[in-house]
Parts: C-alpha cells; structure tokens; sequence
C-alpha cells in the first residue's frame, strides 16, 4: 500500500504545478509592438520549471539570461535606447524560440474608461468626417493593441489582443479619441507611438477599481455594493480592473488617458474620492506616477436633474488634488441630444497638448480653459477670479450662465461684464451676492472661453 500511496501523492503533486513545455509569452508581447523609450521596461512570461530562458534584443545586440522560478514565470528588466526600431527581439528556451518582429521603441499610452473613449470612427454615427479621416490613416509609426473585453472576479496574468500597425483598416475600429491623440503626438514627437485601448462603454469607475480600494474605504465599497445590473456593462466591483488592467500593470507605459464618468453622475458625490483612489491605485500597481489625463464629460440632456454637470464639477474639482494629472473640458463640441459627440478630433488634440505641455515640454500654448480659482464679494457686486483666464472672453453679444446667491443660498441669473480677465456680476434679485455658479445645468452650454478658444469649465464657489 505504500508505494501506491507515493505514487498518487507524487502525482497529485504534479497536477498541481504548472507544467510549461514550452516558453510563452503573454499577449501584450506580439509583432508591432512598442516598448517605452529610456526606460527599463519588463520582459516576462512562463517556461518549465527552473528553465534558463535567453533573450537577445536587437537594438544592443545583447543576450540576457535568467530562469524561471518554482511557478514557472520569469521575468527580465532591460534597458531601451532613444526611439527607433524596426527591432528584433528573440526568447528561446529548451524547447522552443519565440521571435518578435517589426517592434519599435518610443511612447506608450493606455486609454481607458467608457462608450467615448471606446468609440470608433465606425461606432453607430460614426465621427466627424469618418471617410475622410479613415482614407488618410496610414500611420506605420502607430501601433494599435485592443484589449478584448472580459471579466474576472480575480487579478488575470495575461489578456487577449495582439499589436497592429495603423492602417486605414485598422484605425477605423479603434479609439478614436485614441487615434488623434496619437496622431498629434507622432507629428510633433516624431517618435513611435503606442496606443493600449481598454475601454468598455457604460462602465463605471467602480469596475475599473482593485479590491484593495474597497477594502480600505467602506464608503466606496458600500456604494459600489449598490450598483443596479446593466445591460451593457458589469457593475460588479473590481471585474474590469481584474480582467482587462492587471495583466498589463508590469508593462511599462508613459502615462494613462481616460474619457468616462457618465456612468457615475448618479453617485457624483463619491466620485471625487473613488476617482483619485482608482487613480492612485492604478500609479501603485505600475509603480510610478505617470500622467493622468482625462476628458469633462460634455453637456447631455440627462433625465436626472443636475447629475451631469455635478459629476463635471467633481471632474474639476479632482484636478487641484490629483497631482500629474490634468483635464480638458469639451462643452463646446457637445450635442446636448446625443451622449456620444462626434467630434473626437478636438478631444484628442486638446488631450495631445496636455501631453506636449506637461509632460513632454515640446508645446508653449495654453492647454486649459478658464478654471475657477476664487471670488470677491464687493458689497452689490461679485467678481470671479479664474486660472488660465488670459484673453477672457465671450463668443457671443453677451456671457451667459452665470448665478448668483446671497445669504439664503438661492441663485438667480447674473448680469456679467468681463474686466481685466475677470468677470464682474451683479443682479437685482440678489442685494449682497456671496456665491456663484456657472453653467449650472446639465445641457449648459456657455460662451466663456480664454483667449486660446478653449472653455470654461462649470463650477459653484461653495
């Protein structure tokens, strides 16, 4: 009895332990890939037990050498140069070799979050001058990775999808928010782009979030725990984050752009805090700060009263704490009768120059709109004070939207006058004006800009 009990522990053993014949890598490393310029990037993946693996990259002509461990996975750090490539990069094993080909070394970023940030010049209506824009996205220098939507209840190693070389065929199923950010960037950088794409419409940010969050704040978790089921997108905590970020979080990435909060206006008041959590999370889990750049979302004719332009007013609020991070707001292009504006060429480009600016220092323009800084009660009159606030103007006769309240907290319209970049208002309902907000409806439209054409965001001063 024995021998027979040593032979099935013996084989309950090896069921147990990941048995690789041959070397793999996850799917993130593929032909046309980019790998982050300047840095030291990680290569990884799995073989058998305790294999020495040997990888030659083609940019040094370097071999490196390291084996697996007791689970089977490896991982190697390497150095990159400046931008260039076609490269080779080579990984052989015992049993197999594995070559990837046409792989470029410049700037990748990840695009995330919902329905506007995973729209396609082919999505429903498409976008602004889709043909056009479709014949003339022959960009070999851009690389394109879709991460396939999917779920998981735990923190996944590896996720579908594979790199491709932007042509018009495809570009015209990819982000296009994505696209033209990229597009900016490559004329301006002149380096090679890499763009990760996944974004799942209607998903709340809660989905997008680590457990470890929820853990450490029973707010964010007891509202998350209230999500209502969709049917177009998971609602349960953690699901997207697990399935479709995790996997990728060794990859090394110049930083993160993200369009979503839709899915959110109902719980505007959480938001701020769960944003800057996910936020954090996602710069601990890569281990760096890396810039976080994301869109306002724009004016729609929300059934619930005030939730749309709550949420952009938190959007706003978030980019004085969230440090590296910047916004761009998008109320001028906004078609208040349809929650996917169409022109997603502005939105990518005001995105770029938030990049150029802050974090490549290769654009002097300014990359914001009037953001709300302060006021100053003059006794019958008030005056707003704004950042970004150069060339203050109004396109139209008047500038329109603006409120005031006094002491009983209720708001009437305002008379506005632009002085020394600031606006003066005054109304005759209110005598002594102590607060103000702007453009404080969820289809609010408003006609202030800078003297860079860019808008101001909404805002209250309580």
């Amino acid at each position: 009895m024995k021998p027979k009990f040593l032979i099935v522990a013996f084989l309950m053993t090896l069921a147990c332990q990941p048995l690789w014949a041959k070397i793999e890598l996850p799917h993130i490393f593929s032909d046309h890939m980019v790998l982050q310029r300047n840095e030291k990037v990680s290569l990884w993946g799995w073989a058998n037990t305790g294999e020495e693996i040997t990888v030659h990259t083609g940019w040094d002509n370097q071999e490196y050498h390291v084996k697996t461990n007791i689970e089977a996975k490896w991982k190697l750090e390497i150095d990159t140069p400046e931008a260039g490539g076609p490269y080779t990069i080579s990984f052989k094993g015992n049993e197999n070799e594995i070559v990837l080909k046409n792989v470029l070394i410049g700037e990748v970023w990840l695009c995330s979050g919902q329905s506007n940030m995973q729209w396609s010049a082919t999505t429903n209506a498409g976008i602004d001058n889709a043909e056009e824009e479709i014949k003339k996205a022959d960009y070999p220098n851009i690389r394109l990775f879709t991460v396939a939507r999917r779920t998981s209840n735990y923190p996944q190693d590896d996720l579908p999808g594979t790199w491709e070389v932007c042509t018009p065929e495809t570009m015209k199923t990819f982000s296009a928010v994505a696209y033209f950010f990229a597009r900016r960037l490559q004329g301006e950088l002149n380096v090679p782009i890499g763009l990760i794409d996944n974004a799942w419409g209607g998903s709340p940010a809660e989905v997008w979030t680590p457990r470890s969050v929820f853990d450490k704040n029973e707010d964010l978790k007891a509202s998350a725990e209230s999500l209502e089921e969709t049917p177009w997108s998971p609602v349960s905590p953690s699901q997207l984050y697990n399935g479709m970020v995790h996997a990728i979080t060794p990859f090394k990435i110049a930083g993160t752009i993200w369009y979503q909060g839709e899915s959110n206006r109902g719980r505007w008041d959480v938001y701020g805090k769960l944003f800057s959590e996910m936020v954090g999370s996602w710069r601990e889990a890569w281990g760096y700060d890396f810039p976080f750049y994301y869109v306002q979302i724009a004016p729609y004719n929300y059934k619930e009263a005030e939730q749309g332009v709550r949420i952009r007013d938190v959007q706003r609020r978030v980019l004085e704490t969230l440090p590296n991070s910047g916004m761009v707001v998008v109320s001028d292009i906004a078609t208040i009768d349809n929650i996917h504006p169409t022109n997603k060429q502005d939105v990518g480009l005001r995105l770029a120059n938030l990049a150029l600016k802050e974090t490549y220092q290769k654009y002097e323009g300014e990359v914001y709109g009037p953001l709300f800084k302060e006021v100053h009660p003059l006794g019958k009159k008030i005056e707003v004070v704004f950042d970004h606030a150069k060339g203050l103007m109004a396109k139209g006769k008047k500038v329109t939207h603006f409120e005031v309240a006094g002491a009983d907290g209720v708001y009437h319209p305002a008379k506005a006058a632009i002085k020394q970049d600031k606006v003066i208002l005054s109304s005759k309902m209110v005598k002594e004006p102590l607060n103000v907000r702007f453009g404080w409806s969820n289809i609010a439209e408003p006609n202030l800009f800078n003297g860079a054409g860019l808008p101001a965001s909404a805002f209250i001063s309580e």
